[in-house]
């Protein structure tokens, strides 16, 4: 039913105006997505100065536009309407978006997106070079103007957590911190009972060197086999991998070392994740909140599910290895089970965060939420940040950095100007356990209570299918709880309906628990 149909006394014109005003906000921010995905995938070495500037006038045109009298004056009459449920929705998150983006002056936007253009290739080239020093004035320049920005918009607030909300504005900070030391109290005694462990799982099982041509190739075949939309998408590289888009065009991006096949896998699963999400976002609301992604710990669930609940799984390499072995015969003597194990070893030695295992990853996520929260509050200088980043690795994970290339520069996100964005990696890996366990209950309770073939453990729900390469059921239930809502409910509303219960990182521990219990032989777990 259209708007006019559903809107009396002329309402409906006024909806219908405000929507073709947000549509035009959503191009303008979309445009600057495609802009920002050439600059890191294949935009010329000298195009930065350009692209800095293209992407400031962008966001200019964006922040005029929303914080205009007239989008305020349209959210105003709008508020007092007799709205329907979507469009009360699409007017609470613009609403939301209009009072952050009135507080902030449109010079100190435009300062910080050419400042983040700018800072993409410094930080590259820090990275390379291994020089710290260089990236430093960058990064002391981006703390201060997003403690600025934060002042802007709430000078009595904590301003991290006006920054963690930028990222995720419904669920507090106090949840994600209450998560956080959760994850790190009970995932550091596992992960200590596993290194102590005398299970022998194989660990070697990709080892070799593997071209880059091939590593693509079998990168598409993974895709191929997830049911990824060629027509809407497509693979290309970059050196921090990432995916962007929108439901018509959502791109996956990744990264290829000749010595870590496996890593090339899981990144491409873990994009695909993130992508499959976008893809399933509703067609008819593009350019509209009811056509976006509800926030990144939503968008995040969906990247560790495929990445960790399927991909990571036993059925999962019971299908994926025959097509691997087409593609590389160092793999023709590896079983599904070696593949599984190798899939999930927990390492005792991993200094980046990408490359971490299931369990030790959210200790890099701890290490950075607890480096930035002290950068914008201003108890750490930026001078310090690689010794206090290095004692952190040592304490919490037993290794030490020797550069700052695998240290304190490994991540993008700093360059970005995210700080506030490290909680909702963790935060969507509880998320997707807890989603992953509620679509098995409602979609196979009485496979998840048989018996796998082993008969040491239960067979989950999607075991059968997952071993034929079959993911229009997990995938259909994604789609119908999460993917077609966009941005209709608030994230603690949206897991609700989906699960019956509130957020929890309940089933994330569980289900470590149980898994890494098994594969190691752990007697208490």
């Amino acid at each position: 039913m259209s708007a006019d149909q559903t809107q009396p006394d002329g309402e409906g014109s006024t909806y219908d105006e405000f929507e073709t005003r947000i549509e035009r906000i959503a191009n303008v921010a979309n445009a600057g997505g495609v802009l920002r995905w050439d600059q890191e995938v294949v935009m010329p070495e000298e195009g930065t100065p350009a692209r800095a500037k293209q992407l400031s006038t962008l966001s200019s045109i964006s922040h005029e536009l929303l914080t205009a009298d007239e989008t305020g004056e349209l959210l105003a009459e709008l508020e007092d309407s007799d709205l329907d449920g979507q469009q009360a929705a699409a007017v609470r998150e613009i609403r939301r978006r209009y009072d952050r983006e009135t507080s902030v002056p449109q010079e100190l936007v435009e300062e910080i997106s050419e400042t983040t253009a700018n800072a993409h290739p410094k930080w590259m080239q820090a990275k390379e070079e291994d020089d710290f020093e260089a990236f430093a004035p960058t990064l002391e320049k981006l703390v201060e103007l997003k403690r600025e920005y934060a002042n802007h918009i709430d000078p009595d607030a904590d301003p991290y957590e006006v920054l963690f909300a930028d990222y995720e504005p419904y669920l507090d900070l106090e949840t994600a911190e209450r998560v956080l030391e959760r994850l790190r109290d009970e995932l550091v005694p596992l992960i200590d009972a596993i290194q102590e462990s005398d299970a022998d799982i194989e660990t070697d099982a990709f080892a070799g060197e593997f071209d880059d041509d091939d590593q693509e190739a079998l990168a598409r075949d993974v895709l191929d086999s997830l049911e990824y939309d060629w027509s809407r998408g497509r693979l290309d590289t970059a050196p921090h991998p990432f995916s962007s888009g929108t439901q018509y065009d959502a791109r996956v991006t990744t990264r290829f070392e000749e010595d870590d096949l496996l890593g090339s896998i899981t990144s491409v699963i873990h994009e695909f994740g993130h992508a499959n999400y976008t893809l399933g976002l509703p067609d008819e609301h593009y350019g509209t909140p009811l056509g976006e992604s509800r926030d990144l710990t939503v968008h995040e669930s969906q990247s560790r599910l495929w990445e960790n609940h399927v991909g990571r799984s036993r059925p999962f390499w019971e299908h994926f290895l025959p097509i691997a072995r087409e593609r590389f015969d160092e793999l023709a003597d590896v079983s599904p089970e070696a593949a599984y194990e190798a899939a999930n070893q927990v390492y005792d030695d991993n200094l980046i965060r990408v490359e971490a295992d299931e369990l030790t990853y959210h200790l890099h996520i701890v290490i950075r939420f607890e480096i930035e929260r002290e950068l914008i509050s201003g108890d750490l200088a930026v001078e310090d940040v690689p010794e206090v980043w290095n004692d952190k690795y040592e304490e919490y994970l037993g290794v030490r950095p020797e550069t700052d290339a695998e240290g304190c520069l490994q991540d993008i996100h700093w360059s970005h100007g995210s700080f506030g964005y490290f909680p909702t990696y963790s935060l969507g890996s509880v998320l997707a356990a807890q989603l992953y366990a509620a679509a098995e209950d409602e979609l196979g309770s009485e496979a998840s209570a048989s018996e796998a073939p082993s008969g040491d453990e239960p067979r989950g729900a999607f075991d059968d299918q997952i071993r034929e390469g079959e993911f229009e059921e997990l995938n259909g239930w994604l789609r119908e709880n999460i993917h077609q809502h966009g941005k209709r409910y608030t994230t603690p509303d949206l897991i609700e309906d989906a699960t019956g219960e509130a957020f929890t990182a309940d089933y994330f521990l569980e289900y470590a628990k149980s898994k890494y219990g098994e594969l190691y032989d752990l007697d208490d777990y």
